[in-house]
This record gives structure tokens, C-alpha cells and sequence, in this order.
């Protein structure tokens, strides 16, 4: 694309969670600010949101958390952002942060990454992603344990047909990883969505709200 974010899309990272599985480090600080080589583990998701040419961004967290990364990152003028700050008072699931952030997303499109994933490699499926002004996009990656992740199943012509949450018996290799694209539609959509039996707001629901609407683009990811 000759202009990155040629469509306005704003970004939102979502960093919170409690960080079970590196437990007990992050006893003492947030997941998203263990060292990855050189940096804090929330720079390279939100390297994904500037490569792409998204400068509106509102990072949520904790309450706890959301003071470190006001240190770290303040209003992101430094690094050409724009960057704001808003409270996640409990793990109520990755749709919440469409609701929480309604009034940032306003008429805009929104991208959506969580602030645990990393992403190398030629970005160009985002790229394309990042072009399209309606409907919703995930991403598909191949994975030999899909009963671990949200699963996309396809048809033989590549079109999806199903989105799954961790099932037992997948349907489908292709993993969908914590980066999402949708029109600003999302927030209704989130807003009328009922909890699961975990008590959360999933986006697998989110998901299939657009696929049922013939919306739901997938892009694959390469190896």
C-alpha cells in the first residue's frame, strides 16, 4: 500500500492478564514489562501498531499496571503517538476492550492486539488487512497443537466457515493469534454480547458475529 493506515484505524493494545504461567516474577510486575532481549515485552506489539501507520493509541490494563506504562511511554509524543490510558478492573475478557473503548474508537476503525503476542517476519498480511474499510479480519497460523487456541476452519476454497475456542477436537490447524481488525461496529456487537461460561466477553463470540454476517475476512499467516 503506498500509505500505511490509508483508512483511519486507531489502535488498541491490551495488556492485562495476570500472567499465571511466569508466575512468580509476575508477582512483582506485569508480564508485558519482562525483558525480550533488549526491551519490555509491550514493545513489540506495539511496534505492530506503528509499522502499520497507526498513531492513535489506547493502551489498557490494570490499575496497577497502567502507572508503569504512563512512566514508560507517557502521551507517546516521543515515539509519534498518541497514546492514552484506560482501566480494566477485572479479567471480563479480550470484547471488553471494544466497550471500554468506545468513546477513543468513536467512528473509527480499531485494530486490536494483545500485548503478550510477537509478530516477525514480512507484515504485509496486516498490511492488506489494514486496507479493507468494512467487516472484521483475523489472522490464521498454522500450529500443531490448534486445541490450545481459537481455531478457523475453511472450505476447500479457503473460505472460512467456522471459529472455535479451544476445542477438544479441532477442526482446523489454523490458530487465530491476538491481532484483529474490525469497522467500529465492534462496540455494539461487544456491548450485546452475553459472558461465557467463564464469565467473559470473548472475541471467538465477536468473531462469529462478523462471520455470520459474511464479514469475517481471514488472513494466513507464513511460516
Amino acid at each position: 500500500m503506498t500509505e500505511k493506515n490509508a483508512n483511519k484505524v486507531k489502535g488498541i493494545l491490551l495488556a492485562g492478564g495476570s500472567g499465571s504461567r511466569l508466575y512468580p516474577i509476575t508477582k512483582i510486575y506485569s508480564k508485558q514489562l519482562t525483558m525480550i532481549y533488549d526491551k519490555p515485552l509491550i514493545y513489540y506489539p506495539l511496534s505492530i501498531l506503528m509499522l502499520g501507520g497507526i498513531k492513535d493509541v489506547l493502551i489498557i490494563s490494570n490499575e496497577e499496571t497502567i502507572p508503569l506504562y504512563k512512566k514508560l511511554f507517557g502521551d507517546g509524543s516521543h515515539i509519534g503517538l498518541n497514546i492514552g490510558y484506560e482501566i480494566q478492573d477485572a479479567p471480563n475478557g479480550i470484547a471488553e476492550a471494544f466497550i471500554l473503548g468506545e468513546k477513543f474508537i468513536g467512528d473509527d476503525s480499531v485494530c486490536l492486539i494483545l500485548g503478550d503476542n510477537i509478530f516477525y517476519g514480512k507484515l504485509s498480511f496486516f498490511y492488506k488487512a489494514l486496507e479493507r474499510k468494512e467487516g472484521a479480519t483475523i489472522f490464521g497460523y498454522q500450529v500443531n497443537d490448534p486445541e490450545r487456541y481459537g481455531i478457523v476452519e475453511f472450505d476447500e476454497n479457503g473460505k472460512a466457515i467456522s471459529i472455535e475456542e479451544k476445542p477438544d477436537k479441532p477442526k482446523s490447524k489454523y490458530a487465530v493469534p491476538g491481532l484483529y481488525i474490525f469497522d467500529n461496529r465492534v462496540v455494539e456487537i461487544s456491548k450485546n454480547l452475553k459472558p461465557s461460561a467463564r464469565g467473559e466477553l470473548e472475541i471467538t463470540d465477536v468473531n462469529k458475529e462478523y462471520l455470520q454476517m459474511g464479514e469475517l475476512h481471514v488472513e494466513k499467516i507464513g511460516r
